[in-house]
């Protein structure tokens, strides 16, 4: 596909005025209130699943509302002292899939956790596992028009919930180094750790690839893909909703997450990307950690010929290296 976006050397200068609402800060204190006053973890069973270098449990812990959220736990087999952990979230239309799809992670010596997408698992991959019971308000059918003319009901602020509830309950398993844990995604998954990186202070890590919800008014302009393309098809049938839906989107903007985070973070875009552009990206890293006190470590990298994709096998062994520097001597 042709570059549609920014030039490279704008994109690096792009520092677009973040558009929040005045009460954003107080709208994911109290929603997150909430949900932590219960304990965050349900069940751990353990699975078999036929590997004999991986062990894996299937946990229940509670999201949003105290709705029950799956997610596959695993760790190198035989290993007991405390290890750092990745919470990875998924990409759109996916689910947590079967416990043996991803292995990264837990091949690196990591403690592993891959939170399941409530409401979600029915596009690609191998399923999920999690339903959204709150998916009645007005709003398309898909994930990200579901519940969009009002911020309360909108089906990210659950998700986004459940994300960073999943790093509460990973810090109550056994095996975790609780000190030391990484929020990872690509695309959907990038806008969730990004948001996590927002809303958890304590954060160890934050690996964003291809971020979604992020300069989400100009990707709406730019681009008729999904998931941007639902709501853009949406608000062609609902006219007059644009006002509506653009407060709700208001909320869930990764740029305004980005400039609370202070976690040190990797960035990864593909400048050909048409689903998430990459000048979201950009101006999310650019101004990631710029209202913490101490500056975080951030970096990027971008690859001129890819789309989506990004970097992909090439970009995570760029994520290993830097997770391994981060977590430092005794990460595994």
């Amino acid at each position: 596909m042709p570059a549609f976006d920014l030039p490279l050397k704008e994109l690096e200068r792009y520092r677009p005025e973040p558009e929040e609402p005045a009460d954003f800060d107080e709208f994911w204190r109290a929603t997150l209130k909430e949900a932590g006053q219960r304990d965050p973890v349900v069940s751990v069973r353990p699975v078999r699943t036929g590997l004999r270098l991986t062990e894996t449990w299937d946990v229940t812990f509670r999201g949003f509302a105290g709705d029950p959220v799956r997610a596959w736990y695993s760790l190198p087999a035989g290993v007991r002292e405390p290890l750092p952990a990745v919470v990875e979230y998924a990409g759109y239309g996916r689910g947590r899939g079967l416990p043996h799809e991803r292995l990264t992670w837990v091949n690196a010596g990591y403690a592993h956790l891959l939170m399941d997408n409530r409401g979600q698992g029915d596009q690609y991959g191998c399923g999920g596992d999690t339903p959204d019971p709150h998916a009645g308000a007005p709003g398309g059918p898909g994930p990200a028009v579901r519940g969009l003319l009002a911020p309360q009901d909108y089906h990210y602020r659950r998700l986004i919930t459940d994300a960073v509830r999943a790093v509460a309950a990973v810090r109550e398993l056994p095996g975790v180094d609780g000190g030391r844990v990484a929020a990872v995604g690509n695309s959907q998954g990038g806008g969730l750790a990004l948001a996590v990186a927002g809303l958890v202070p304590d954060l160890a890590a934050a690996l964003v690839t291809a971020p979604f919800l992020c300069g989400i008014r100009r990707a709406l302009d730019l681009t008729d893909a999904s998931p941007y393309g639902e709501i853009t098809a949406y608000l062609s049938v609902h006219r007059g909703a644009e006002q509506a839906a653009h407060r709700s989107l208001a909320y869930m903007e990764g740029i305004s997450f980005a400039r609370r985070a202070q976690a040190p973070a990797h960035f990864g875009v593909g400048l050909r990307d048409t689903v998430c552009p990459p000048s979201g990206a950009y101006a999310a890293f650019n101004r990631y950690g710029e209202l913490a006190t101490d500056k975080p470590r951030k970096e990027i990298h971008a690859y001129p010929y890819n789309g989506h994709e990004g970097g992909d096998a090439v970009h995570v062994r760029r994520q290993l290296g830097w997770l391994a520097e981060v977590f430092g001597p005794g990460r595994a």
